[in-house]
C-alpha cells in the first residue's frame, strides 16, 4: 500500500464548495489502472475528492497517483487482484483506514471475451463472472456501511455507489452471451440495491457505456461487436468519467440512477 499526498495539509475532512463539490469526500475506484477506472479516478480528484485506486498493476497505479497528487489531492494506491475476493474486501478496509470515511464507490473493474458460445473457453466465463459480478458484490457490500455512515453524518447528506455496466446490460447480442449475462446482472443488482438504500441517502447509479476506446475493447476480439463502426468514432474513457462525476455531484435531492451513453454513430 502506497500513500501519496500533496504535503499541503489538505486531507479528507474539509467541506466542499461550488468549485470542488467533492471536497472533504473520499472515493474508491476499482479497475483504476487504465481506461474508465483511471479516467474516473482523475475526474473525481478534480472535483475535490481524495481517491483510493484499486487494481492489479502497481506501476500503473503509481503513475496515476502522481497525476492525482498534481491535482492537489491525497491518494492511496492499493494493489489487488479483484478475483481474490478476500483481497477485494480488504482493499475497501484499507481505503477507509487511510481516509477515515468513504463517500463515493465506483466499481469499474471488468473483463470481456466474445465469440460463439459453443466454442468459448470456460476460463473466460469464470473470469467475466468473477470480475464483472462477484467482485462488484463483494466491494459493494464492504463499502455499504461506510457509505451509509457518510450519508447520515457527512456534509453532503448523501453518498454514492456507481457500477459500470454496458449497453450489453440492456441489449443481448450474439457472440457476446456471457458478457451480456454478467452486465445484465450488474444492472439488475444496481436497481435492487438502490431500492434498499435510497431511503437512507445512498444513491446507487449504473452507467451503461456503448463502444468505448479502452484496453479491454482493444483486445480479445471485443471490437467485433462494433459492427464495423470505426474506432475513431467510439467514446473515450473520459466521456464516461464525466458521466460518473455528473451523477455523484448532483444536489442531495436528485439521484441519477441510470445513464446509457453511446457514440453518436452506434445504432444498437
Amino acid at each position: 500500500m502506497t500513500d501519496t499526498n500533496t504535503g499541503n495539509g489538505r486531507t479528507a475532512g474539509h467541506t466542499g464548495n461550488a468549485a470542488t463539490p467533492l471536497a472533504g469526500c473520499a472515493a474508491v475506484v476499482t479497475g483504476a489502472s487504465s481506461g474508465i477506472g483511471a479516467a474516473t479516478a482523475l475526474a473525481l480528484a478534480r472535483e475535490g475528492a481524495d481517491v483510493a485506486l484499486v487494481a492489479r498493476r502497481a506501476d500503473r497505479l503509481e503513475e496515476l497517483a502522481a497525476g492525482i497528487r498534481d491535482e492537489g489531492r491525497s491518494c492511496v494506491a492499493l494493489t489487488a487482484d479483484l478475483r481474490d475476493m478476500a483481497r477485494a474486501r480488504q482493499a475497501i478496509d484499507d481505503a477507509v483506514e487511510r481516509f477515515a470515511r468513504l463517500d463515493v464507490m465506483v466499481n469499474s473493474v471488468g473483463y470481456a471475451a466474445v465469440g460463439p458460445f459453443e466454442f468459448s473457453d470456460p476460463e473466460d466465463w469464470e473470469r467475466m463472472v468473477d470480475l464483472n459480478v462477484t467482485a462488484v458484490l463483494h466491494t459493494s457490500q464492504k463499502a455499504l456501511p461506510h457509505l451509509l455512515a457518510a450519508a447520515a453524518d457527512g456534509p453532503r447528506g448523501v453518498a454514492d455507489l456507481v457500477n459500470i455496466s454496458s449497453t450489453a446490460g440492456r441489449l443481448a447480442r450474439p457472440e457476446n452471451s456471457v458478457y451480456c449475462a454478467t452486465k445484465h446482472a450488474v444492472t439488475a443488482f444496481s436497481e435492487s440495491l438502490r431500492q434498499e438504500v435510497t431511503g437512507r441517502g445512498v444513491r446507487v447509479g449504473v452507467v451503461e457505456p456503448g463502444m468505448t476506446r479502452t484496453e479491454m475493447t482493444a483486445a480479445g476480439g471485443v471490437a467485433a461487436v462494433a459492427h464495423g463502426m470505426p474506432r475513431e468514432s467510439w467514446l473515450h474513457a473520459a466521456d464516461i468519467a464525466r458521466c460518473i462525476t455528473f451523477m455523484v455531484t448532483r444536489p442531495p435531492h436528485a439521484a441519477i440512477n441510470e445513464l446509457m451513453v453511446r457514440p453518436t454513430a452506434q445504432e444498437r
